[in-house]
């Protein structure tokens, strides 16, 4: 036995409104599209570095010295560097601050000692960050 609703009650019968093929296609191709662009963005932003550094130790020589000492690896080492270094007083704030140039050799990771000259008496060393980018003042060219 079959049943018939009442015409008018429920409205008309239609057809499903499910997505053609190529709209899923189309759809799949823009979010794959989409993740490879987040995912080359943030390699580029967060992934490997071509340099690192690392402070290693520091001596404070007196009230108006520190000297810092840090390796710096490179993937290229005969490219030159530029590192800034800096003094930081008992609470915190930046007493002193330096560029560090450390040309390009034949080795990949060099060790660097640099003295740091400070407006305050420090109480430790750190690296600021460095770079291949190196301003050409330092170079002298």
């Amino acid at each position: 036995m079959t049943r018939t609703l009442p015409p008018g009650r429920y409205g008309a019968a239609t057809k499903s409104a499910r997505p053609k093929r190529w709209q899923i296609w189309v759809l799949t191709a823009v979010v794959a599209a989409v993740g490879v662009t987040v995912a080359v963005v943030a390699y580029n932003r967060f992934g490997a570095s071509e340099i690192d550094s690392q402070a290693t130790s520091f001596d404070v020589v007196n009230d108006s010295r520190l000297d810092i000492t840090f390796t710096v690896t490179r993937d290229l080492p005969s490219r030159d560097a530029v590192c800034i270094v800096r003094s930081r007083s008992r609470d915190g704030s930046e007493t002193g601050r330096r560029e560090v140039y450390i040309a390009g050799g034949a080795d990949k990771t060099v060790r660097v000692t640099a003295p740091i000259y400070t407006s305050r008496p420090p109480a430790m060393g750190d690296i600021y960050g460095c770079s291949l980018d190196v301003p050409a003042y330092l170079t002298g060219s």
